[in-house]
Protein backbone atom coordinates (compact mmCIF):
# COMPACT_ATOMS: atom_id res chain seq x y z
CA UNK A 1 0.00 0.00 0.00
CA UNK A 2 1.27 3.43 -0.35
CA UNK A 3 2.28 5.77 2.42
CA UNK A 4 -0.88 8.20 1.92
CA UNK A 5 -3.29 4.91 2.12
CA UNK A 6 -5.89 5.84 4.83
CA UNK A 7 -8.05 2.79 4.86
CA UNK A 8 -10.20 1.41 7.14
CA UNK A 9 -10.42 -2.44 7.95
CA UNK A 10 -13.35 -3.71 8.02
CA UNK A 11 -14.85 -6.16 10.14
CA UNK A 12 -18.63 -8.11 11.14
CA UNK A 13 -20.48 -5.21 13.18
CA UNK A 14 -20.84 -5.66 16.81
CA UNK A 15 -23.10 -4.69 19.29
CA UNK A 16 -20.37 -2.63 20.99
CA UNK A 17 -18.88 0.42 19.31
CA UNK A 18 -15.31 -0.36 18.32
CA UNK A 19 -12.15 0.97 19.46
CA UNK A 20 -10.46 3.01 16.67
CA UNK A 21 -6.80 2.01 16.90
CA UNK A 22 -4.18 3.39 14.17
CA UNK A 23 -0.91 1.90 13.21
CA UNK A 24 1.91 4.16 12.01
CA UNK A 25 4.68 2.15 10.50
CA UNK A 26 6.67 2.95 7.60
CA UNK A 27 7.17 -1.27 6.67
CA UNK A 28 4.33 -2.34 4.82
CA UNK A 29 5.06 -5.85 6.14
CA UNK A 30 4.93 -4.94 10.08
CA UNK A 31 1.38 -2.75 9.43
CA UNK A 32 -0.33 -5.85 7.90
CA UNK A 33 0.52 -8.45 10.55
CA UNK A 34 -0.51 -5.66 13.40
CA UNK A 35 -3.76 -5.19 11.00
CA UNK A 36 -4.42 -8.85 10.97
CA UNK A 37 -4.02 -8.87 14.64
CA UNK A 38 -6.66 -6.92 15.95
CA UNK A 39 -9.16 -6.25 12.91
CA UNK A 40 -11.92 -8.57 14.31
CA UNK A 41 -11.99 -6.64 17.61
CA UNK A 42 -10.79 -3.27 16.58
CA UNK A 43 -11.15 -0.49 13.97
CA UNK A 44 -7.61 -0.28 12.29
CA UNK A 45 -6.53 2.51 10.39
CA UNK A 46 -3.02 2.74 8.55
CA UNK A 47 -0.56 5.26 8.14
CA UNK A 48 2.89 5.14 6.66
CA UNK A 49 4.67 7.95 7.93
CA UNK A 50 4.72 10.67 10.59
CA UNK A 51 2.96 13.35 8.62
CA UNK A 52 0.52 11.01 7.10
CA UNK A 53 -0.39 10.02 10.49
CA UNK A 54 -0.67 13.70 11.80
CA UNK A 55 -3.23 14.30 9.37
CA UNK A 56 -5.30 11.50 10.55
CA UNK A 57 -5.85 12.49 14.09
CA UNK A 58 -7.03 15.51 12.63
CA UNK A 59 -10.17 14.10 10.90
CA UNK A 60 -10.49 10.94 12.96
CA UNK A 61 -11.20 10.10 16.36
CA UNK A 62 -8.70 7.64 17.21
CA UNK A 63 -8.27 5.72 20.51
CA UNK A 64 -5.03 3.71 20.25
CA UNK A 65 -1.86 3.99 18.47
CA UNK A 66 0.52 1.66 17.11
CA UNK A 67 3.61 3.82 16.64
CA UNK A 68 6.74 3.23 15.17
CA UNK A 69 10.01 5.15 16.48
CA UNK A 70 11.91 4.95 13.27
CA UNK A 71 9.82 6.69 10.41
CA UNK A 72 11.50 8.65 7.90
CA UNK A 73 10.55 12.33 7.99
CA UNK A 74 9.06 13.40 11.36
CA UNK A 75 10.20 10.66 13.91
CA UNK A 76 8.62 8.98 15.75
CA UNK A 77 9.19 10.92 19.25
CA UNK A 78 7.80 14.21 17.56
CA UNK A 79 4.97 11.97 16.43
CA UNK A 80 4.33 11.22 20.34
CA UNK A 81 5.27 14.35 21.29
CA UNK A 82 2.66 15.71 18.85
CA UNK A 83 -0.35 13.46 19.79
CA UNK A 84 0.52 13.50 23.78
CA UNK A 85 0.54 17.71 23.62
CA UNK A 86 -2.90 17.45 21.16
CA UNK A 87 -4.74 14.66 21.78
CA UNK A 88 -3.57 13.79 25.17
CA UNK A 89 -6.64 10.95 25.72
CA UNK A 90 -5.10 8.81 23.01
CA UNK A 91 -3.15 5.81 24.36
CA UNK A 92 0.44 5.90 22.39
CA UNK A 93 1.85 1.78 22.23
CA UNK A 94 5.51 2.82 20.69
CA UNK A 95 6.94 0.00 18.72
CA UNK A 96 10.77 -0.55 17.43
CA UNK A 97 13.31 -2.95 16.55
CA UNK A 98 15.44 -1.09 19.00
CA UNK A 99 15.80 -3.97 21.78
CA UNK A 100 17.14 -0.97 24.17
CA UNK A 101 15.99 -0.06 28.00
CA UNK A 102 16.72 3.47 27.63
CA UNK A 103 14.71 3.50 24.44
CA UNK A 104 11.67 2.08 26.36
CA UNK A 105 12.33 4.25 29.65
CA UNK A 106 12.50 7.69 27.06
CA UNK A 107 9.26 6.63 25.40
CA UNK A 108 7.21 5.87 28.55
CA UNK A 109 8.78 9.47 30.06
CA UNK A 110 7.23 11.17 26.98
CA UNK A 111 4.06 9.39 27.69
CA UNK A 112 3.50 6.40 25.93
CA UNK A 113 1.68 3.74 27.75
CA UNK A 114 3.74 0.91 26.62
CA UNK A 115 6.65 -0.01 24.14
CA UNK A 116 6.73 -3.52 22.23
CA UNK A 117 9.01 -4.87 20.16
CA UNK A 118 8.12 -5.66 16.18
CA UNK A 119 8.44 -9.41 16.89
CA UNK A 120 5.71 -9.81 19.05
CA UNK A 121 2.97 -12.77 18.37
CA UNK A 122 -0.61 -11.49 17.44
CA UNK A 123 -1.83 -12.71 20.81
CA UNK A 124 0.30 -10.59 22.71
CA UNK A 125 -0.05 -7.82 20.93
CA UNK A 126 -4.05 -7.97 21.49
CA UNK A 127 -3.20 -7.86 25.29
CA UNK A 128 -1.28 -4.88 24.88
CA UNK A 129 -4.25 -3.30 22.83
CA UNK A 130 -6.69 -4.23 25.16
CA UNK A 131 -4.72 -2.86 28.22
CA UNK A 132 -4.40 0.63 26.64
CA UNK A 133 -8.14 0.65 25.70
CA UNK A 134 -8.86 0.06 29.23
CA UNK A 135 -6.23 2.45 30.53
CA UNK A 136 -8.13 4.71 28.08
CA UNK A 137 -11.80 4.40 29.13
CA UNK A 138 -10.91 4.85 32.92
CA UNK A 139 -8.92 7.79 32.18
CA UNK A 140 -12.59 9.16 29.80
CA UNK A 141 -14.40 7.83 32.56
CA UNK A 142 -12.07 9.93 35.38
CA UNK A 143 -12.55 12.89 32.82
CA UNK A 144 -16.21 12.84 32.70
CA UNK A 145 -16.37 12.76 36.23
CA UNK A 146 -14.56 15.70 36.84
CA UNK A 147 -16.55 17.51 34.37
CA UNK A 148 -20.17 16.40 36.11
CA UNK A 149 -18.44 17.24 39.60
CA UNK A 150 -17.55 20.46 37.70
CA UNK A 151 -20.68 20.90 36.41
CA UNK A 152 -22.53 20.13 39.71
CA UNK A 153 -20.27 22.67 41.34
CA UNK A 154 -21.04 25.25 38.56
CA UNK A 155 -24.67 24.73 38.92
CA UNK A 156 -24.84 26.73 42.55
CA UNK A 157 -28.20 28.59 44.61
CA UNK A 158 -27.36 32.24 43.35
CA UNK A 159 -28.80 34.32 46.33
CA UNK A 160 -29.87 37.10 44.64
CA UNK A 161 -30.88 40.84 46.15
CA UNK A 162 -34.49 40.16 46.09
CA UNK A 163 -36.17 39.70 49.74
CA UNK A 164 -38.46 36.74 48.21
CA UNK A 165 -35.08 34.75 47.65
CA UNK A 166 -33.33 36.21 50.91
CA UNK A 167 -36.28 34.82 52.88
CA UNK A 168 -36.14 31.26 51.29
CA UNK A 169 -32.50 30.84 51.00
CA UNK A 170 -32.40 31.81 55.43
CA UNK A 171 -34.96 29.25 56.16
CA UNK A 172 -33.22 26.60 53.84
CA UNK A 173 -29.89 27.14 56.15
CA UNK A 174 -31.91 26.84 59.50
CA UNK A 175 -33.57 23.52 58.42
CA UNK A 176 -30.46 22.35 56.86
CA UNK A 177 -28.61 20.69 59.31
CA UNK A 178 -31.68 19.01 60.65
CA UNK A 179 -32.29 15.57 59.52
CA UNK A 180 -36.09 16.35 58.93
CA UNK A 181 -37.99 15.85 55.98
CA UNK A 182 -38.48 18.58 53.47
CA UNK A 183 -40.82 19.71 50.51
CA UNK A 184 -39.48 22.20 48.20
CA UNK A 185 -42.36 23.74 46.02
CA UNK A 186 -42.58 25.70 43.44
CA UNK A 187 -43.46 26.33 39.57
CA UNK A 188 -40.84 24.38 36.83
CA UNK A 189 -37.74 26.07 36.64
CA UNK A 190 -37.58 27.74 40.04
CA UNK A 191 -35.03 25.61 40.95
CA UNK A 192 -36.09 23.19 42.90
CA UNK A 193 -33.24 20.66 42.01
CA UNK A 194 -30.76 23.75 43.21
CA UNK A 195 -32.42 24.12 46.01
CA UNK A 196 -32.52 20.70 47.35
CA UNK A 197 -28.41 20.57 46.58
CA UNK A 198 -28.09 23.83 49.17
CA UNK A 199 -29.90 21.43 51.89
CA UNK A 200 -27.48 18.67 51.57
CA UNK A 201 -24.45 20.97 50.99
CA UNK A 202 -25.18 22.77 54.17
CA UNK A 203 -26.02 19.58 55.92
CA UNK A 204 -24.49 17.57 58.72
CA UNK A 205 -22.46 15.42 56.80
CA UNK A 206 -22.16 17.39 52.92
CA UNK A 207 -19.75 15.08 51.55
CA UNK A 208 -21.97 12.09 52.33
CA UNK A 209 -24.16 10.80 48.79
CA UNK A 210 -26.78 13.01 47.27
CA UNK A 211 -29.08 11.33 44.90
CA UNK A 212 -31.42 13.00 42.69
CA UNK A 213 -34.04 11.25 41.05
CA UNK A 214 -36.14 12.87 38.64
CA UNK A 215 -39.99 10.60 39.20
CA UNK A 216 -41.25 12.45 35.71
CA UNK A 217 -38.47 10.74 33.73
CA UNK A 218 -38.90 7.18 34.40
CA UNK A 219 -41.03 4.82 32.34
CA UNK A 220 -44.08 3.76 35.36
CA UNK A 221 -43.14 0.22 35.28
CA UNK A 222 -39.44 0.92 36.21
CA UNK A 223 -39.74 2.82 39.03
CA UNK A 224 -40.77 0.61 41.67
CA UNK A 225 -37.17 -0.90 40.86
CA UNK A 226 -35.38 2.17 40.22
CA UNK A 227 -36.01 3.58 43.88
CA UNK A 228 -36.15 0.42 45.63
CA UNK A 229 -33.97 -1.61 43.75
CA UNK A 230 -35.14 -5.68 43.01
CA UNK A 231 -33.41 -9.28 43.37
CA UNK A 232 -32.58 -11.59 40.29
CA UNK A 233 -34.74 -13.26 38.78
CA UNK A 234 -37.89 -10.96 40.25
CA UNK A 235 -39.35 -10.14 36.64
CA UNK A 236 -38.63 -10.75 33.56
CA UNK A 237 -35.45 -9.53 32.28
CA UNK A 238 -33.75 -8.70 35.98
CA UNK A 239 -30.76 -11.03 35.44
CA UNK A 240 -28.63 -9.46 38.64
CA UNK A 241 -29.20 -8.00 41.72
CA UNK A 242 -29.92 -3.88 41.27
CA UNK A 243 -29.45 -2.00 44.34
CA UNK A 244 -32.18 1.02 44.56
CA UNK A 245 -31.80 4.55 44.81
CA UNK A 246 -32.85 4.57 48.78
CA UNK A 247 -30.12 2.65 49.23
CA UNK A 248 -27.85 4.55 47.36
CA UNK A 249 -28.31 7.55 49.37
CA UNK A 250 -27.53 5.50 52.70
CA UNK A 251 -25.94 8.30 55.49
CA UNK A 252 -26.88 11.03 52.90
CA UNK A 253 -29.80 12.56 50.91
CA UNK A 254 -32.47 11.39 48.25
CA UNK A 255 -34.06 14.08 46.30
CA UNK A 256 -37.30 13.22 44.55
CA UNK A 257 -38.36 15.36 41.87
CA UNK A 258 -41.68 15.52 40.72
CA UNK A 259 -43.27 13.58 43.73
CA UNK A 260 -46.66 14.35 42.58
CA UNK A 261 -46.38 12.11 39.65
CA UNK A 262 -45.56 9.09 42.36
CA UNK A 263 -48.21 5.98 41.66
CA UNK A 264 -50.42 5.24 45.00
CA UNK A 265 -49.22 1.98 45.82
CA UNK A 266 -45.77 3.28 45.61
CA UNK A 267 -47.10 6.44 47.63
CA UNK A 268 -47.95 3.66 50.20
CA UNK A 269 -44.26 2.07 49.84
CA UNK A 270 -42.72 5.63 50.13
CA UNK A 271 -44.30 6.12 53.29
CA UNK A 272 -43.22 3.28 55.19
CA UNK A 273 -39.63 3.72 53.93
CA UNK A 274 -39.60 7.46 55.29
CA UNK A 275 -41.73 5.99 58.48
CA UNK A 276 -40.13 3.10 59.65
CA UNK A 277 -36.39 3.50 57.80
CA UNK A 278 -36.69 0.35 56.12
CA UNK A 279 -37.68 -1.08 52.22
CA UNK A 280 -38.12 -4.42 50.66
CA UNK A 281 -36.84 -4.70 47.01
CA UNK A 282 -38.53 -6.04 44.65
CA UNK A 283 -38.96 -9.81 44.97
CA UNK A 284 -37.26 -9.61 48.09
CA UNK A 285 -38.18 -11.67 51.34
CA UNK A 286 -36.88 -9.26 54.22
CA UNK A 287 -36.80 -5.78 54.98
CA UNK A 288 -33.41 -3.70 54.61
CA UNK A 289 -32.65 -0.77 56.91
CA UNK A 290 -32.11 2.34 55.54
CA UNK A 291 -30.76 5.43 56.71
CA UNK A 292 -30.97 9.16 54.55
CA UNK A 293 -32.78 12.49 54.71
CA UNK A 294 -35.68 12.76 52.16
CA UNK A 295 -36.61 16.18 49.84
CA UNK A 296 -39.35 16.01 47.76
CA UNK A 297 -40.59 18.51 45.21
CA UNK A 298 -43.02 18.69 43.13
CA UNK A 299 -45.27 21.57 41.04
CA UNK A 300 -48.41 20.16 41.66
CA UNK A 301 -50.70 21.17 44.14
CA UNK A 302 -50.63 18.39 46.54
CA UNK A 303 -53.59 19.61 48.55
CA UNK A 304 -55.74 19.55 45.65
CA UNK A 305 -54.68 16.06 44.69
CA UNK A 306 -55.42 14.88 48.22
CA UNK A 307 -58.87 16.37 47.45
CA UNK A 308 -59.20 14.07 43.97
CA UNK A 309 -57.52 11.16 45.27
CA UNK A 310 -54.78 10.92 43.24
CA UNK A 311 -52.52 11.75 46.20
CA UNK A 312 -51.90 10.17 50.02
CA UNK A 313 -53.07 12.74 52.60
CA UNK A 314 -50.69 10.61 55.58
CA UNK A 315 -48.01 10.71 53.48
CA UNK A 316 -48.94 14.23 51.88
CA UNK A 317 -48.28 15.56 56.02
CA UNK A 318 -45.88 13.30 56.11
CA UNK A 319 -43.16 15.06 53.64
CA UNK A 320 -44.62 18.57 54.85
CA UNK A 321 -42.68 18.65 58.07
CA UNK A 322 -40.83 21.79 55.95
CA UNK A 323 -42.12 23.23 53.24
CA UNK A 324 -39.96 25.27 51.51
CA UNK A 325 -41.99 27.24 48.38
CA UNK A 326 -39.93 28.28 45.74
CA UNK A 327 -40.55 32.00 44.04
CA UNK A 328 -41.52 32.32 40.78
CA UNK A 329 -38.98 34.72 38.85
CA UNK A 330 -41.56 37.48 38.87
CA UNK A 331 -41.76 37.71 42.38
CA UNK A 332 -38.86 38.16 42.63
CA UNK A 333 -36.78 40.58 39.39
CA UNK A 334 -34.91 42.36 41.54
CA UNK A 335 -32.32 39.03 40.97
CA UNK A 336 -33.39 38.96 37.08
CA UNK A 337 -29.94 41.03 36.61
CA UNK A 338 -27.47 39.05 38.74
CA UNK A 339 -29.09 35.89 37.51
CA UNK A 340 -28.34 36.74 33.99
CA UNK A 341 -24.58 38.05 34.79
CA UNK A 342 -23.73 34.64 36.65
CA UNK A 343 -25.43 32.67 33.24
CA UNK A 344 -23.32 34.77 30.73
CA UNK A 345 -20.07 33.91 32.73
CA UNK A 346 -20.95 30.53 32.91
CA UNK A 347 -21.73 30.06 29.03
CA UNK A 348 -18.70 32.79 28.52
CA UNK A 349 -16.55 29.84 29.88
CA UNK A 350 -18.24 27.40 27.99
CA UNK A 351 -18.60 28.65 24.24
CA UNK A 352 -15.22 30.39 24.82
CA UNK A 353 -16.58 33.91 24.30
CA UNK A 354 -15.52 37.47 25.59
CA UNK A 355 -19.20 38.92 26.58
CA UNK A 356 -18.01 41.29 28.62
CA UNK A 357 -21.51 42.18 30.22
CA UNK A 358 -24.86 42.86 30.02
CA UNK A 359 -26.35 46.17 28.77
CA UNK A 360 -27.93 47.81 31.40
CA UNK A 361 -31.25 48.59 29.12
CA UNK A 362 -31.31 44.94 27.98
CA UNK A 363 -31.45 44.27 31.49
CA UNK A 364 -34.23 46.47 32.81
CA UNK A 365 -35.84 45.09 29.71
CA UNK A 366 -35.21 40.94 31.08
CA UNK A 367 -37.01 42.64 34.16
CA UNK A 368 -39.98 43.75 32.57
CA UNK A 369 -40.77 40.10 31.35
CA UNK A 370 -43.07 37.75 32.92
CA UNK A 371 -40.46 34.63 32.27
CA UNK A 372 -43.58 31.84 32.17
CA UNK A 373 -40.77 29.44 32.24
CA UNK A 374 -38.77 30.83 35.49
CA UNK A 375 -34.87 30.74 35.96
CA UNK A 376 -34.92 27.57 33.34
CA UNK A 377 -35.84 30.18 30.62
CA UNK A 378 -33.38 32.81 31.60
CA UNK A 379 -30.69 30.11 31.83
CA UNK A 380 -31.53 29.42 28.40
CA UNK A 381 -31.88 32.41 26.69
CA UNK A 382 -28.59 33.64 27.84
CA UNK A 383 -26.82 30.34 26.55
CA UNK A 384 -28.68 31.06 23.14
CA UNK A 385 -28.06 34.65 23.16
CA UNK A 386 -24.06 34.05 24.08
CA UNK A 387 -23.90 31.88 21.81
CA UNK A 388 -24.67 33.43 18.71
CA UNK A 389 -22.78 36.76 20.11
CA UNK A 390 -19.99 38.31 17.87
CA UNK A 391 -19.69 41.11 19.94
CA UNK A 392 -18.48 42.36 23.66
CA UNK A 393 -21.55 43.62 24.74
CA UNK A 394 -25.03 41.88 24.58
CA UNK A 395 -27.75 44.66 24.16
CA UNK A 396 -31.08 45.14 23.70
CA UNK A 397 -31.19 44.20 19.99
CA UNK A 398 -30.40 41.08 21.06
CA UNK A 399 -33.41 40.26 22.65
CA UNK A 400 -35.90 38.34 21.18
CA UNK A 401 -38.83 40.77 19.89
CA UNK A 402 -41.29 39.32 22.49
CA UNK A 403 -39.27 40.81 25.52
CA UNK A 404 -39.45 44.05 23.80
CA UNK A 405 -43.41 43.50 23.50
CA UNK A 406 -43.49 42.80 27.25
CA UNK A 407 -42.18 45.80 27.99
CA UNK A 408 -44.88 47.91 26.21
CA UNK A 409 -47.22 45.72 27.90
CA UNK A 410 -45.82 47.58 31.14
CA UNK A 411 -46.98 50.50 32.76
CA UNK A 412 -44.90 53.35 31.64
CA UNK A 413 -43.26 56.73 32.87
CA UNK A 414 -46.68 58.58 34.14
CA UNK A 415 -48.01 60.70 31.31
CA UNK A 416 -46.07 58.56 28.51
CA UNK A 417 -48.57 56.33 25.87
CA UNK A 418 -48.21 52.94 24.43
CA UNK A 419 -46.70 54.58 21.28
CA UNK A 420 -44.15 56.57 22.83
CA UNK A 421 -42.93 53.83 24.70
CA UNK A 422 -42.95 51.70 21.41
CA UNK A 423 -41.46 54.73 19.46
CA UNK A 424 -38.98 54.56 22.47
CA UNK A 425 -38.08 51.00 22.08
CA UNK A 426 -37.35 51.15 18.15
CA UNK A 427 -35.26 54.19 18.60
CA UNK A 428 -32.87 52.82 21.10
CA UNK A 429 -32.23 49.73 19.07
CA UNK A 430 -31.88 51.45 15.82
CA UNK A 431 -29.33 53.67 17.46
CA UNK A 432 -27.59 50.68 19.44
CA UNK A 433 -27.34 48.97 16.00
CA UNK A 434 -25.76 51.94 14.41
CA UNK A 435 -23.54 52.53 16.84
CA UNK A 436 -22.33 48.66 16.97
CA UNK A 437 -21.64 48.63 13.29
CA UNK A 438 -19.23 52.25 13.16
CA UNK A 439 -17.51 50.12 15.99
CA UNK A 440 -19.48 52.86 18.92
CA UNK A 441 -17.97 56.05 17.42
CA UNK A 442 -20.32 58.32 17.83
CA UNK A 443 -19.02 61.36 15.34
CA UNK A 444 -19.55 58.51 12.88
CA UNK A 445 -22.87 57.21 13.41
CA UNK A 446 -24.12 60.57 13.71
CA UNK A 447 -22.35 60.90 10.37
CA UNK A 448 -24.27 58.07 9.33
CA UNK A 449 -27.58 59.00 10.54
CA UNK A 450 -27.36 62.37 8.91
CA UNK A 451 -28.12 63.82 12.25
CA UNK A 452 -26.28 67.16 14.34
CA UNK A 453 -23.58 65.40 17.10
CA UNK A 454 -25.27 67.09 19.80
CA UNK A 455 -28.97 65.43 19.01
CA UNK A 456 -27.18 61.92 18.89
CA UNK A 457 -25.73 62.58 22.15
CA UNK A 458 -28.85 64.23 23.49
CA UNK A 459 -30.80 61.13 22.39
CA UNK A 460 -28.10 58.72 23.78
CA UNK A 461 -28.48 60.24 26.61
CA UNK A 462 -31.98 60.13 27.08
CA UNK A 463 -32.60 56.29 25.62
CA UNK A 464 -30.23 55.26 28.35
CA UNK A 465 -27.70 54.15 25.64
CA UNK A 466 -24.46 56.72 26.76
CA UNK A 467 -23.69 54.53 29.52
CA UNK A 468 -23.07 51.40 27.06
CA UNK A 469 -21.09 53.37 25.11
CA UNK A 470 -18.52 54.29 27.41
CA UNK A 471 -18.36 51.04 28.95
CA UNK A 472 -17.69 49.50 25.46
CA UNK A 473 -15.24 52.23 24.70
CA UNK A 474 -13.54 51.52 28.16
CA UNK A 475 -14.15 55.06 29.16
Amino acid sequence: MSEREACYTHAPEMADVKKTVLVVDDDEATRESLVAALRREHRVLRAASGETAIQMLQREDVDVMLLDLNLPGIGGFDVLNITKENYPHIEVVVISDVQELSVAIEAMRQGAFHYMAKDLDPDAVRLLVAAACERQNLSRSVMRLNAEMAEQNDREFVVGPSPATREVVELARKVAPLPATVLILGESGTGKELMARLLHRQSENPSAPFVAVNLAAIPKDLVESTLFGHEKGSFTGAIRQQIGKFELASGGSLFLDEIGDLRLELQAKLLRAVQENEIERVGGTHPIKTNFRLIAATNVDLERAVKEGRFREDLYFRLRIIPIRMPALRERSEDVPELAQFFLRRYGVKFRKDVQGIADTALETLRGYWWPGNIRELENLIERLVAVSDKPWITDEDLPVEFHVAQLNGHGPAGESLLDRAVATFERNFIVRSLDKAEWNVTATARTLDIPLSTLKSKMKRLGIREIAKRIRGD
